[in-house]
Order: structure tokens, then sequence, then C-alpha cells
């Protein structure tokens, strides 16, 4: 007796369709699965022999031969589970297959029940991409999946509820979730909450405005931290292309809260002791990284020099890139790291060089030591530097209203809408991915910004990059001021962003 459906696995973002082939012999009872199975596959002998029998369904006690084809792709997960035994209860004939292009996805309990999985949103949008539109999944991974409109999502509790609705008994409705909006959730931070520092907001709305990477120096206590925070509240709503792609990165990863779609940016701050695997991605079969966690949205360091060098240096590729290449023995998997790089530091171990209200202990040898943790091509690739120092009394005991993320964000979305229209038929959209050949094209000097800048490059002696960088940030400015021509109002703002390394990374 044989039967055969089909299920699905994992590669990276990837989806590849698994052909499940059962087979019942005579014999002695023996249950083999062959085809490449990792460890949890294998195990899936006993969950699935156990549910079965749980479920009320005579378990065949027959020579068993499963297949999982292609034979030469490694397959992993646990979602195989309900495939598997379906096809068991079919070679059995004690269930029907009515529909041959349906996905079966889910982990069994031993009493039949079926567990949510982990990825379920990336593999239902690849087998879309292979023409196949229905699919049984568990009840949990629902309200992830239903995004997806034009394919069938039945949601299912356990093993005997699917039994019996391939058989007719039941019927099931396909899952229809909520419409996708993309509203911004209220937050209850807001960078009104900062006193002063009217620099620094008007650095981060730069930084918004056209997605550029960003360093900030300044003594503890001058507003790092919490700044960094804020930044979310100014960005522009995910749209559902985005909101997608950063569901299938968290899906993969198992980090869904509720099993529900992400419409909001992410915003990860690892801590100082973070590996660089943890940063980047990686493990026997490669997860994503902090640096694909915060895809759309921002990547925090805190405290920069205290993280290890060569953590700090693995993020050289993704800034420039947009995404991450993990090899392993056992896989080869790329995921995108499209983020805002956002780091603060203090700009000595004592954190009190150059503040004017308490005296620096550090000797010179110690200051060089820290500030040459960070090399100078991870900082050639942050954009905008910039110092801060403490607030002032009269900043934090006026009662005057300070600018809210709300106002920040209208500037930030009118900007981005800006850029949106003028690479609309390019790959890049926002300032700061522009390529050197669309640099020459979008980012037009006046007379005046041409002589500023041939006078700054000769003084401040920056590299190709750093030139770059400051047209990008003056392109971004002149966006915010709705300018079409660069002025040298707006790079000589620009140039002020990058000249803080001259000064403590000699």
């Amino acid at each position: 007796m044989y039967s055969k459906l089909k299920t699905c696995v994992l590669q990276g973002l990837n989806g590849h369709i698994v052909d499940v082939e059962i087979d019942l012999s005579k014999g002695l009872p023996v249950f083999n699965i062959v085809g490449l199975p990792d460890t949890a596959i294998k195990e899936s002998k006993e969950r699935v022999r156990s549910a079965i029998k749980n479920s009320g369904f005579e378990f065949p006690l027959n020579r068993i031969t499963i297949n999982l084809a292609p034979a030469n792709l490694k397959k992993d997960g646990s979602q195989m589970d309900l495939s598997i035994a379906i096809g068991i209860l079919a070679a059995a004939e004690i269930v029907n297959l009515p529909d041959a292009n349906c996905i079966y996805l889910g982990e069994l309990s031993l009493d039949g029940t079926i567990n949510p999985i982990i990825g379920a949103l990336p593999m239902i949008i690849s087998m879309r991409e292979y023409g196949i539109k229905k699919f049984i999944i568990p009840e949990q991974n629902k309200d992830e999946c239903a995004i997806i409109e034009d394919v069938d999502i039945i949601p299912v509790n356990n093993l005997k509820q699917v039994c019996d609705f391939l058989n007719g008994k039941l019927t099931i409705e396909a899952y229809k979730g909520e419409v996708y909006s993309c509203e911004s959730i209220s937050s209850n931070i807001d960078f009104s909450d900062i006193k002063g520092q009217e620099g620094l907001k008007r650095a981060m709305q730069i930084a918004a405005a056209g997605s550029h990477n960003m360093l900030i120096v300044g003594p503890p206590g001058s507003g790092k931290t919490m700044s960094a925070r804020r930044l979310p509240t100014i960005l522009p709503s995910l749209n559902i292309e985005e909101s997608i792609e950063v569901t299938k990165i968290y899906s993969i990863a198992g980090l869904l809260t509720d099993n529900r779609l992400i419409t909001e940016r992410p915003f990860r701050a690892p801590h100082h002791s973070s590996s660089g695997i943890a940063i980047i991605g990686g493990g026997k079969i490669p997860k994503p990284g902090e640096v694909s966690l915060a895809h759309r949205g921002v990547l925090f360091f805190d405290e920069l020099p205290e993280f290890q060098k060569n953590v700090l240096e693995v993020l050289r590729q993704p800034l420039e890139d947009g995404f991450v290449h993990i090899s392993r023995v056992n896989a080869s998997l790329t995921y995108p790291s499209n983020f805002m790089f956002i780091a603060s530091m203090n700009p000595c171990p004592c954190g009190n060089l150059g503040d004017p209200f308490h005296q620096c202990t550090c000797s010179q040898t110690s200051i060089e030591k820290y500030l040459n943790k960070i090399s100078h091509p991870l900082l050639d690739r942050i954009d905008i530097h910039i110092e801060v120092l403490p607030v002032n009394y009269s900043d934090l005991s006026k009662e005057s209203k300070e600018i809210s993320s709300s106002d920040l964000k209208s500037t930030v979305e009118q900007a981005r809408l800006i850029q949106q229209n003028r690479n609309s038929t390019k790959a890049t959209i926002y300032n700061a991915n522009l390529s050197n050949k669309e640099i020459k094209t979008i980012c037009k000097l006046s007379k005046s910004a041409e002589l500023l800048m041939s006078k700054a490059f000769e003084k401040y002696k920056f590299s190709a990059r750093s030139y770059n960088k400051i047209l990008k940030v003056a392109r971004t400015i002149a966006d915010l001021d709705q300018k079409d021509i660069i002025e040298d109002y707006h790079l000589s703002e620009a140039i002020r962003y990058r000249s803080l390394d001259k000064k403590y990374w000699r």
C-alpha cells in the first residue's frame, strides 16, 4: 500500500517542496525514514506512532518505509510530523487524500494535538510561488499566515480533526485574518520626553529621513541611549511588503509574539557581551542574527567600544551590502540585513572627556586604547557622527513644550516620500543606499557648494567613502528643506557630521 503527499522544508527564507512517500509492505514491523532527515525528523517516529494510537486509530503493524524526496535535500524541523502521520493513515486506507496539491504542516504531540511550528509564513509564501494554494496548518499559526490573501488556510487543532476533514465528516472554512493596517501603535515613549539636545534631535531627524547610520559620542547622562530608543517613533510605519519581510525573519527565528504579523519597525539592542554569531547569525543550521532581526528597523549598539573588536568588524559587510551570507557545513544561506545602525559611546573610559562639569581622569594612552577599538573602516561606514554635552539645568527645569515624535515623524515621512518619488525607477529608494552612479545624478551641488566641498575635502583629507557619505547626508538635508539642489548650507551641516572622527581618531 502506497500514499504520497506534500510538505515543506526551509533553507533560510526559501521553502522547498518535499514529497512524503509512504509504503506499507508485509514483513516484520519496522519504521524507517530515509531522505536525509535530521534528528527531529527521525524522532518523529515515536510522536507519530503515539499520536495515531491516542487519536483512536490503529497503527499499522507493517514494514513502514517513508521517503522524503528529493533525497539529496537536507531536511530539518518538526513540521513534517503531520504529513508523515496522514501519509501512514492514507496508505492504510483510513483517510482519503482528496487534493494532491495541499501542503501539510504541523508538529504532533503524543495525544494527537497539533503544535505550532516556526517558519510557517515563509513556507507558505514559498509554496505559493510553486502554485500551491491550499495549506493545512496548526491553529496557532493561522494569524501569521492569513495575511496571504490568495491561498486557503485550513487551521486544525488535532490529528482526529484533520482526518475527519479529509474524509468529509467535518467542514473547516478557510481562515481569513484581519485586514492589514499600517497605522502605528501608540508608544509610551516620545521625543518630547527629552529636554534640550536640539542638535541631537536634528541629527536623529536627518538620520531617520535618509535611513543613515549614526554615531553619538558624549558623557554619561547626556541622553544618548534615551534618544536612540525613541528613534523608531519617528520612522514611517512598515508597509505590507516590509511587514511580511520582517515577519518571515522572526518566524524563522521563532520570535513571533502570538504568531501575528509584525507591524512595527524592529528595534534591537544586543548586550555588549554578544558574540559574533549572535550578531551576524549562524549555528549548525544558520539562523538569523541581530543584523537580520533588525531588518527594516534599528540596530542599536550602546557603549560601542565595550563590544569585542571582532564583533564590530563583522558589521562592516552587512552595513555596506544590506544582506549577510552565512556559510556552514550543512548550509549556505543569505538573510537580509537592511537596517539603520545607531551606536553610542563615551569619549573616554571614565566618560568625562570634554565634559565642562567633570574632570577626566584618563591618561592619553588609555583614551587612545579605548578609541582604537573602533576601526576607521567601521567609522567610514557610519554616515553621521555627532557629539553631545550634558544637559544644562535651565533646559531640564524649563516648562516649554519640546518637539514631539509626531512632529518629527511628519517631516521624516515627507522627506522619504520625496526620495521614493525621485527614485521610483531605481533599485534603491533612500539616500543612504544610493550607489556611486546614482550619487552623480541625484546629489547635484550648487556652485558655492562645490567650492565648499573642494575646500573641506582638502582640509579634512576625507576618504572616497566619506565624500560619498557627506553627499548622501547633504541630499537628505536638502530633501528635508524641499530643495532640488544641494546648497552650501546643506553641505556645511553634512560636513559637520563627518568631522568628529578627526577630533578623536587622528
